[in-house]
């Protein structure tokens, strides 16, 4: 299998984001650069933390194993990310779309659930700095507004943790609700 992307890949890419609309809001210097991500390609296990309910007091996690497998695309302006998780209830796939937009400097990352596919999650925005990547952006859930964290960190040749927060106060306080620990196959 190559890392090359082909024609069909950015075609798909460009696509998903293409429909996903308007940009997230972002609250932290970017890089500005097209390599940004490129510690991320091949092949990951990946360990999974996810808290089993949000933003309501909740202690309890669930503990599960997947993969990952990072390509770039358009010559690292964009790149995917097609995941496997083996969640206690069932396996399913998924898919991170990442595209940068050199005019703002900022990096935009969509999620694309396989148990709903045609549903783009809204992007988060944002970029590097110092070795750790920090991605805002809204959402809802149960209905109401919350703002939405994505930290990567411990980024190395061999690992990288990406840990995802919600707020339900506009950003005064965060919830941790699931955390990927990565290791190079």
């Amino acid at each position: 299998m190559t890392d090359l992307p082909t024609r069909r890949d950015a075609l798909v890419a460009t696509a998903l984001i293409a429909a996903a609309g308007g940009a997230a809001e972002a609250a932290t210097a970017a890089t500005g650069h097209e390599h940004d991500w490129d510690w991320f390609i091949g092949e990951w296990k990946v360990r999974h933390r996810y808290l089993k309910a949000r933003l309501g007091g909740a202690t309890e996690w669930l503990e599960f194993d997947g993969t990952a497998s990072f390509r770039t695309l358009m010559g690292g302006l964009a790149n995917i990310d097609d995941n496997i998780l083996n969640k206690p209830d069932g396996t399913y796939r998924a898919a991170s779309v990442r595209a940068f937009d050199a005019r703002d400097g900022l990096w935009r990352i969509w999620w694309l659930d396989g148990r709903s596919p045609t549903t783009l999650d809204p992007p988060v925005a944002g970029g590097f700095k110092d070795g750790v990547g920090h991605f805002f952006g809204e959402d809802t859930l149960g209905g109401k507004p919350i703002k939405v964290r994505f930290i990567w960190s411990n980024i190395s040749p061999r690992t990288a943790r990406w840990e995802q927060s919600f707020s339900s106060d506009a950003g005064q306080t965060w919830e941790p609700n699931w955390v990927m620990d990565f290791s190079r196959v």
